[in-house]
C-alpha cells in the first residue's frame, strides 16, 4: 500500500505547517510537502515553489480560512499552473476546543476526496457575470453565505466570501449553467 501512495503522489503538496504534513504522511506515507510556515510566506519559499512548478506538479492544500486563502492566492501567483485541493470548513473543524480550523484535523476520507478532486485554473473565460451571480442568490442575500458554502461543497471548490467565491468560480472556468444546476441541486 505504501508504494501505491508514493506513486499516486508525484506532486508536491503545499501546506501551511508541519501539523498538516504530519497528518498527510499519516495516511499517505510517500507524500512530499512544502510548508509555508503559516501566513507569512517568505519570498524564498515562493521562489522555491515557482522553480519546482517548472518540473513537478504542485497541489495547493491550505486551511479553509482567511489565512489559508491568502496563502493559496500567493502560491497561485507564483505557480499559476498549480492544482487546488479543498476541504470544507466542517471537515477542517478541530476536535479539541480552542484549536483553529485546518487540514491537520481532516479525516482520511476528507483528505482522500480533496486530493482526488483537484481543480485547475482554467484559461477559458467563465460566462458568470456579477448580475447572474446575484440573481442566483449568491451575492448579498440573507441566505447567500450558507448557499455559497453548500455550492462550494457541491462543486468541491471550498468556501469564500461573496467576492472571493465569484472570482473562484471564474478562475476554475465554471459556467453559468453548471452553477445554476448546482444551486438547484442544493436548494
Amino acid at each position: 500500500m505504501e508504494s501505491k501512495n508514493k506513486k499516486q503522489f508525484n506532486a508536491v503538496v503545499i501546506v501551511e505547517g508541519r501539523d498538516d504534513t504530519k497528518r498527510l504522511k499519516q495516511f499517505f506515507p510517500g507524500i512530499e510537502t512544502i510548508e509555508t510556515n503559516g501566513s507569512e510566506v517568505s519570498d524564498e519559499t515562493l521562489a522555491e515553489i515557482k522553480k519546482l512548478s517548472q518540473t513537478r506538479e504542485i497541489i495547493i492544500f491550505t486551511d479553509p480560512d482567511y489565512n489559508g486563502e491568502r496563502i493559496r492566492r500567493l502560491v497561485t501567483e507564483a505557480a499559476p499552473n498549480a492544482k487546488q485541493a479543498f476541504i470544507t470548513r466542517k471537515e477542517g473543524e478541530p476536535t479539541k476546543h480552542g484549536n483553529s480550523l485546518g487540514v491537520e484535523h481532516a479525516s482520511k476520507e476528507a483528505l482522500e476526496r480533496a486530493l482526488s478532486d483537484l481543480h485547475e485554473v482554467q484559461p477559458i473565460k467563465s460566462d458568470i457575470t456579477k448580475e447572474k451571480y446575484d440573481d442566483l442568490g449568491l451575492g448579498m442575500s440573507s441566505e447567500a453565505r450558507l448557499l455559497r458554502e453548500k455550492i462550494g461543497v457541491k462543486l468541491g471548490i471550498g468556501y469564500g466570501n461573496s467576492k472571493q467565491f465569484l472570482k473562484r468560480l471564474k478562475m476554475f472556468g465554471i459556467t453559468y449553467d453548471e452553477l445554476k444546476r448546482a444551486v438547484k441541486d442544493v436548494k
